[in-house]
């Protein structure tokens, strides 16, 4: 309590002393660290274990005394010029020690420690940077490391002794600190002046303070009250004594801890804590062990502490998120190598079958559901896009209470993670994670996993049913478009079974969504007929599509349906439909924004980009990054210039790196900017009224890059790709698209993969007929077709599969077969293409079967008789 508050004019007295003497601050300084000398002395002692001052801990003759008491009696004898022992200084950072704690010395298990609960009376061991250094100091001297494997038993096996751990020291945390802030001008005069009220209060003991949680109050929701710095230092030197001495105990200990955590997670739902950030603090000491991806930690604690982990409430995950991303960077990777190693030992060691497989194994989804929110932590310690840039729909979706079901209309009833939503964050947020995205796939595991059982568990409503769908980061994307598959097949089964049902009670509809086309007027038949289904019933969409090109006998198993996809794009998408124009610099297709066509039109192109998604058949289509983006519900923004227009970027970023203050004079750039219509007419355009006469300065240079921006690649062409995306979502409205891909996974999904390699399909075909991988006939064929070049290569996979696209994943995601189709003879190769078969004669020469290859694979076109 200050002197003023008593009827003193302390405060009057202070300013004097201030104002007339030049060296009072000095003066207040030193006073105030002599005082805590006096109080760590009181606390943590001098160090000196035959010391005989009364008023050192390292005596004996102290007495436990509360912070408080410390602080009131470090002030008399400061007043009274008491012994001060030698050595005895304040840490370079005060220390905070809370109420209910004992003193840093006596808090720590030099002696045998039974752990017990505050509650019961007694103090729990805990560790700080100092005492741990101490304890290896002392035993590298005595070549003994008992001390150190008791106090690492006894500390890292009790979260609540964890939990008040390497703490921060805060100011404002201290009672001698608190003292010196409330009563600066007694450090100026002896305390004796202090009046009876104060220094009662300060040596008396509140018992409400005292049976509160020791561990700071955390103010902010990223930040923590464990000394993350001291920590790493720790265990530093913790690893410079040889691992053999105390590693064993260490793990033995977490594992020890994390089951008590688990159990007061799992039953007690942690009213065995006083507070969740204290158990947030157990979590953020221990994963931040340098060897947690070693030897048994990997084996033995790393899986019970992601057990323990993932029991935490979504509120603390979500808190956990923060921290990591605020102040583990740098741990990060580490962390994330540690939990892809637990999982691949685990799967690759594992016994999985149809009944138990790695769904059911919780050494494989307990690393999982941590990975989760190191997940999300990368994109929070990345580059996140403003909410400003979620399209119209999602923003009221994302604004709205974070209970809702989705924020996403293209995922329909897709429920939106529980994590992502008290972050309020997304995938599509984070525009360069500080890990890569690809870094979180694990391929054994993809591999391993049988993605049938994981969509059944998907749609299972029982809670306790574990899908890796819902933690889709981890799966590469040929293993997530099984997935979409899965979902996909069974709506169309499920519209199939409808349509039957209904023609049992005499209304009778097709169980197919059918088009039959011709191909002299293809774009038309297939616009006609599609615009009728999604004005009379949308949900015919959702059926298996079967082509029919008029007058051809090819009854179509999924190659006919890939022949009129992949004509549909060639017409479409050429420039010269009107629809879409090729950029310069890229050879991208974009859309036209002074299209003449109707909106209508481009609701059907969405259509059809949604179905060949739906029908699984790959595309030769040629999007920019961002209009996938923008599908999935965000608007573009400068950075999707780089990939939109590299020459415009490149023109964009020397506008915006350069620093001179004669940027009007230097570009001549205004808020008017011109671009070329299809037919290559120039027009104008203002970013802002008037903006002819504003020209572009060091301080509107980025209002201008947005502006730009959001012109080119959202409002110029507003009208066409909302009717696109419409249409899009007619498909997609109800899959789970947008839980399973990010953009650039899209892509691919549409796309295919880039990577052309046809040793990929050679092991990966197989052989019927009488054929083998070494008949003469087979060797010819490889030979021939690995000496062609690409752009033949292409032809030939088009003629055996339908599409010259590799799917995702590569070639090896193929499934061809060769199958002997008779003797030599003249005859040239047929193919099936909905089945990948190539019929192939018994040729008695490579050159014989080269010309008949390459006869069939050039002239080859629609479906008939040969």
């Amino acid at each position: 309590m200050s002197a003023k508050s008593q009827g003193d004019p302390g405060e009057d007295h202070v300013s004097r002393v201030r104002a007339e003497s030049p060296c009072s601050d000095m003066k207040r300084a030193a006073a105030k660290k002599l005082i805590e000398r006096y109080f760590y002395q009181l606390t943590d002692g001098c160090g000196n274990p035959h010391c005989d001052n009364q008023h050192c801990a390292s005596s004996g003759k102290v007495t436990n005394l509360t912070p408080n008491q410390a602080a009131a009696q470090a002030i008399q004898l400061f007043s009274q010029e008491a012994r001060l022992c030698d050595g005895t200084q304040p840490s370079k950072v005060a220390r905070t020690i809370e109420p209910g704690q004992t003193s840093l010395a006596k808090s720590l298990p030099v002696k045998s420690v039974n752990p017990t609960s505050s509650d019961e009376g007694k103090q729990e061991p805990y560790l700080t940077e100092a005492k741990l250094l101490d304890i290896i100091e002392k035993c590298k001297a005595e070549d003994s490391y008992a001390l150190l494997i008791r106090t690492l038993g006894e500390v890292f096996s009790s979260g609540k002794a964890l939990s008040l751990s390497f703490q921060k020291t805060e100011k404002s945390n201290s009672p001698l600190a608190a003292l010196l802030d409330r009563a600066p001008d007694t450090l100026l005069r002896p305390p004796a002046d202090l009046n009876k009220e104060a220094v009662r209060s300060l040596q008396g003991e509140d018992k409400e303070e005292d049976s509160s949680d020791p561990s700071p109050t955390v103010p902010n929701n990223d930040d923590t009250s464990v000394d993350l710095p001291s920590v790493r230092r720790a265990f530093e030197a913790l690893w410079s004594v040889p691992g053999e001495q105390f590693e064993s105990a260490l793990v033995n200990a977490l594992v020890t801890l994390a089951d008590d955590i688990e159990l007061d997670l799992r039953v007690f739902r942690i009213v065995r804590w006083d507070s969740m950030d204290s158990l947030l603090n157990v979590f953020l000491i221990v994963f931040e062990i340098p060897m947690l991806g070693n030897s048994e930690y990997l084996e033995l604690a790393l899986h019970m502490l992601c057990k323990a982990l993932s029991c935490l409430p979504v509120v603390a995950q979500a808190k956990l998120a923060r921290v990591w991303a605020k102040h583990c960077k740098s741990r990060l990777p580490n962390l994330l190598q540690a939990l892809q190693e637990l999982i691949t030992v685990k799967v690759i060691g594992g016994s999985f079958t149809r009944d138990y497989c790695v769904q059911d194994a919780d050494t494989i989804t307990a690393p999982t559901k941590v990975m989760k929110i190191l997940y999300y932590a990368s994109m929070l310690a990345g580059e996140l896009d403003p909410p400003e840039l979620i399209l119209g729909d999602e923003a009221e979706s994302a604004s709205s209470d974070k209970t809702s079901s989705s924020r996403s209309s293209i995922s329909g009833q897709i429920p939106q993670d529980p994590l992502a939503t008290e972050l309020g964050i997304n995938a599509l947020d984070a525009r360069k994670p500080f890990i890569p995205f690809t870094d979180f796939y694990n391929e054994p595991l993809s591999d391993a996993i049988e993605m049938d059982k994981d969509f059944a568990y998907y749609k299972s409503e029982e809670p306790m049913k574990f899908s890796f769908m819902n933690y889709a980061f981890v799966l590469t994307p040929a293993t997530k478009t099984l997935g979409l598959y899965y979902d996909n097949r069974i709506r169309m089964y499920s519209e199939r079974r409808m349509s039957f049902l209904q023609t049992v009670v005499g209304q009778p509809t097709n169980p197919y969504l059918r088009l039959k086309v011709r191909r002299d007027h293809l774009i038309d038949d297939a616009l006609v007929e599609l615009e009728m289904v999604a004005m009379e019933n949308p949900s015919d969409l959702k059926k298996q599509l079967v082509v029919e090109f008029e007058g051809e006998q090819g009854v179509d198993e999924g190659g006919v349906s890939k022949e009129f996809f992949q004509l549909v794009v060639e017409e479409i998408f050429n420039p010269d439909y009107g629809m879409f124009t090729t950029q310069e610099d890229t050879q991208m297709t974009w859309f036209n924004p002074t299209s003449f066509e109707s909106d209508a039109q481009f609701t059907l192109i969405g259509i059809v980009l949604g179905l060949a998604i739906y029908n699984n058949v790959i595309l030769d289509v040629r999007f920019p990054m961002v209009v996938y983006r923008k599908l999935l519900g965000r608007k573009g923004a400068f950075a999707d210039l780089e990939d939109w227009s590299p020459t415009l970027y490149r023109t964009m970023k020397e506008l915006m790196e350069y620093t001179g203050d004669d940027m009007p004079e230097t570009f001549m750039q205004t808020f008017r900017v011109g671009y070329r219509d299809v037919f290559g007419s120039l027009s104008f355009h203002e970013l802002k009224e008037n903006g002819d006469e504003l020209y572009v300065t060091q301080e509107n240079k980025k209002e201008f890059a947005d502006l730009y921006a959001d012109f080119l690649l959202n409002k110029s062409v507003e009208r066409q790709f909302n009717a696109f995306r419409r249409g899009f979502q007619m498909v997609t409205d109800e899959s789970p698209l947008a839980l399973l891909f990010r953009p650039e996974e899209i892509e691919q999904l549409v796309c295919g993969s880039k990577i052309f390699d046809f040793a990929e399909l050679e092991a990966a075909t197989e052989y019927e007929g009488g054929y083998t991988v070494d008949s003469e006939a087979v060797r010819n064929f490889w030979r021939v077709a690995h000496s062609l070049p690409p752009e033949s290569q292409r032809r030939l996979l088009q003629f055996t599969t339908g599409s010259d696209r590799v799917p995702v994943g590569g070639l090896s995601r193929l499934k061809m077969v060769i199958a002997r189709h008779g003797p030599d003879s003249d005859r040239l190769p047929i193919a099936h293409t909905c089945f990948n078969v190539l019929l192939l004669p018994d040729y008695s020469t490579i050159e014989k079967l080269q010309d008949r290859l390459l006869k069939a694979i050039n002239y080859s076109k629609g479906f008939g008789m040969l």
